[in-house]
């Protein structure tokens, strides 16, 4: 089947080949790739940003968003049929949706919202579950809490405006002019034009911060918290728990050495800090699955390309071209 895999980290490490159809063990899913969405995290994978941490043997089919067609289903599988419409984000070392087909564990997959296509589905997996896992598990964020989400424009940071929405936070993000509608029809109360205006002159005593920019935005966002705030960033450093959740405990103090300086500063304000690396999860893909299907929340697409095309979509990825999620998209076979 046609892939594109990682043959080397770096820039030019991914490439297309021919690579055999997945085998599936007896608690997996075969899937007809349908739609695949680019993440910042495949760009960091190809790179081999996480090599220390998540292990994949070269070569490998990348890939972190699925919506798709099951066409063979293992002898444990239960829950799930030859025909089903599904999306899922598969669990790590078990990625690989830029192909053809891909074998997927039964618990990181979930049905399609029914009001979904496939392109829109397949964008939102990751992010959905970045989200909800930011703002529920990690920041158990109630109502009439204040929220800020930094780059609300984007496919990370449109989703956590609805997700925290729901949840009934008070929700202000950062965006460019060109933006600032849109942001606010996805339910921002409050919009930081960042061309014009510096956050942090104009924002104070947040519950929960969410970043997904880097080091100098997550720095300043600690700022803008309350006393015992809460900043959460999906680009790193990681923390000590974040080896717990890998099963590798020994790490921890290199996780403790790597975000000291974060955590220092942090402690100095008043504040916390909390790596977020997002984990597969059908159950949290079903609950989401509702909340788009009634409505609550919508996917938010910057374009899509032909599963040809993946290597371009990458590229205008890595550019910093996208506003919202971009998908390479497969027909139905003929």
């Amino acid at each position: 089947m046609k892939a594109f895999v990682v043959t080397h980290h770096g820039p030019d490490g991914l490439e297309a080949a021919d690579v055999p159809v997945p085998a599936i063990g007896p608690h997996d899913v075969l899937v007809e790739v349908r739609a695949a969405s680019i993440n910042p995290l495949d760009v960091m994978v190809r790179n081999g940003e996480f090599k220390q941490l998540l292990k994949y043997e070269r070569p490998f089919v990348l890939g972190h968003d699925v919506a798709g067609v099951i066409t063979q289903v293992g002898a444990d599988v239960r829950d799930f049929e030859v025909g089903d419409e599904i999306y899922a984000r598969p669990r790590d070392l078990r990625i690989g949706t830029f192909a053809e087909q891909i074998a997927i564990d039964a618990d990181d997959v979930a049905l399609k919202p029914g009001s979904l296509s496939f392109a829109e589905a397949g964008a939102v997996p990751l992010v959905a579950l970045a989200a909800w896992q930011a703002l529920v598990e990690v920041a158990d964020v109630k109502p009439g809490q204040k929220v800020l989400v930094h780059a609300g424009a984007g496919g990370l940071g449109s989703t956590v405006i609805q997700v925290a929405k729901h949840l009934g936070a008070h929700v202000a993000t950062t965006a460019s002019s060109k933006d600032v509608e849109k942001v606010r029809a996805l339910g921002a109360d409050v919009v930081v034009d960042y061309t014009a205006q510096d956050f942090t002159e104009v924002l104070s005593g947040y519950d929960v911060v969410l970043d997904s920019l880097g080091a100098d935005s997550l720095e300043r966002s600690l700022t803008v918290l309350r006393p015992g705030g809460l900043a959460i960033s999906a680009v790193g450093p990681p923390d000590p728990a974040f080896a717990t959740q890998l099963g590798k405990p020994l790490l921890k103090p290199v996780m403790a050495l790597l975000s000291r300086k974060i955590r220092r500063r942090a402690k100095r304000l008043g504040v916390r800090y909390s790596f977020l690396f997002m984990r597969a999860s059908g159950a949290q893909l079903t609950t989401l699955a509702g909340l788009y299907a009634d409505g609550t929340l919508r996917p938010v697409l910057d374009r899509t390309f032909p599963f040809a095309d993946t290597m371009a979509a990458m590229a205008h990825v890595e550019q910093g071209r996208a506003n919202g999620k971009v998908v390479v998209t497969r027909g139905a076979p003929t």
